[in-house]
């Protein structure tokens, strides 16, 4: 039975096996943590290979330059990047135009975070902390508590409370102000929750692609049939954010973060913020966190859709490109060879004969067809139906559902602007006779005036078109102007 002592013991060692906590724990943890913060921004989250090499180098020959080269690690800035890769905290990632970059792992990204926050100011137990907390425990009981009366009485409190302060609001005309100490506190909160998301949308990625490498490594050795595989991973490729834990905590939170209007509106409310006298107080790290925290909320989200689309991807053309029996049978032979090269090298001489394969082995085969099948239809096909061409359609009728009228039409731009050096398309359609308002004339109208030259504008303009049996179609386009053909001569 184990102690609690031991318990405690073994759960913290299986903590510091965390590429995180690892990552601190290192001897050169601080050159780690400076060099990957130097190279890995908020605005760069993504660096080529090279370019990190190069970087890295170049940070190194600094330190030396200036006296720390005895509490640096040995080896290139390349073996160091590799190792950072191998132990998890660095991700290689080939791009669309095959160039592979390096992008720090979630753990990398908390490592970073936690030495932030040691290094800089410590949270502090505020009033807006604790209110942060009951507000949300509140959220969590109302949400957790199905009991109708329960949450009508709350609402009707809450309603009464805003009726009360609209109320005092009208009947004085004053706002109370919050006091600078108390904002900067809010602010401290605030920013302390944003250095937490990088690592939260890392995190969410990373989950993606580790259900990636599980569903191919399943896939290639799943030893069904190829049509039930190909529908389960099918499915399972297009429901691939559902499928790990955090996938589905990201979807809730995409509910709120994934509407522009309300991305907009939280710069427009941070604007506000950082325009008031408080924020002068804050440290530039701080207002630096607050001024970008929506284009790293749209950093992350870009992030776990490439995850996404990448996963589905790699999924969908594993499958379709694979045969899980066929792969599996190839991995079998290449084994067979190998474990035969291995019985054989040790007993061999340098330059000894190979006896060549004379006689392929005999398929094992359970059945074979005994005769081909009959490539002769079972039945001739039925006859084709007589087409009645009996019926006559006259030359007028084949002319008003055929193609654009350019000659009349630009007869016509030529006639409606009476001498005016530009006219517009949309008045030209509409004043146009009845048989030069189809809708292919429409089409034919605007290819006489891309043709001569053709200025649009933002403005959506409509027009009716009338087509050879009456029936009439709105169109809509952006208003346009064109040259007449005495200008364009």
């Amino acid at each position: 039975m184990i102690t609690r002592v031991e318990g405690a013991y073994l759960g913290a060692v299986r903590a510091f096996q965390n590429p995180m906590l690892d990552l601190l724990h290192k001897r050169h943890a601080p050159l780690v943590v400076s060099l990957l913060s130097l190279v890995f921004t908020a605005e760069r989250p993504s660096v080529p290979v090279a370019d990190a090499h190069t970087e890295v180098a170049d940070a190194l020959d600094q330190l030396r330059a200036a006296g720390h080269g005895d509490d640096l690690p040995v080896g290139s800035a390349r073996d160091l990047c590799r190792q950072w890769a191998d132990a998890g905290w660095l991700v290689r990632h080939v791009l669309d135009d095959d160039v592979e970059v390096y992008r720090l792992s979630a753990h990398a990204v908390g490592a970073l975070e936690v030495a932030g926050r040691a290094g800089g100011t410590r949270a502090r137990v505020s009033q807006s902390r604790v209110r942060t907390v009951l507000e949300a425990v509140e959220r969590l009981a109302l949400d957790a508590d199905p009991d109708v009366m329960v949450r009508i009485a709350r609402l009707d409190t809450e309603v009464r409370r805003l009726q009360q302060e609209i109320a005092r609001l009208e009947r004085t005309g004053q706002v109370d102000e919050v006091d600078d100490e108390e904002l900067l506190e809010e602010a401290e909160t605030v920013v302390h929750l944003v250095r937490e998301l990088p690592a939260d949308f890392a995190r969410v990625a990373e989950s993606i692609k580790a259900m990636q490498r599980d569903v191919v490594t399943a896939l290639r050795q799943d030893a069904r049939p190829t049509g039930e595989v190909l529908r389960e991973y099918l499915r399972r490729g297009e429901q691939v954010m559902d499928a790990t834990p955090e996938g589905r905590a990201f979807g809730g939170a995409l509910r709120l973060l994934g509407d522009p209007q309300r991305l907009d509106e939280l710069a427009t409310q941070l604007e506000t913020v950082l325009r008031h006298r408080f924020a002068a107080r804050l440290p530039s790290a701080q207002r630096a966190d607050l001024r970008e925290l929506v284009r790293r909320i749209e950093q992350g989200l870009d992030q776990v859709f490439a995850a996404q689309r990448e996963a589905s991807y790699v999924i969908t053309a594993q499958v379709r490109n694979h045969d899980p029996l066929r792969d599996r049978q190839v991995d079998d032979l290449l084994r067979d060879v190998m474990t035969g090269m291995q019985a054989w090298l040790p007993g061999s001489r340098r330059g000894q004969a190979v006896a060549p394969l004379r006689r392929l082995p005999v398929a094992d085969v359970e059945h074979l067809r005994r005769t081909p099948d009959d490539l002769r239809p079972p039945q001739a096909p039925d006859a084709l139906s007589q087409w009645d061409d009996d019926g006559d359609v006259s030359d007028s009728d084949a002319r008003a559902w055929g193609g654009p009228r350019y000659a009349d039409l630009d007869a016509h731009l030529v006639e409606f602007a009476a001498g005016s050096p530009r006219v517009d398309l949309a008045a030209a359609f509409g004043a146009a006779p009845v048989e030069l308002r189809r809708p292919v004339d429409l089409l034919g109208l605007l290819e006489i005036a891309h043709q001569r030259g053709m200025t649009e504008s933002d403005e959506v303009v409509f027009v009716d078109a009338v087509r050879p049996d009456g029936t009439r179609r709105r169109f809509a386009f952006g208003a346009a102007t064109t040259r007449t053909r005495e200008e364009g001569a």
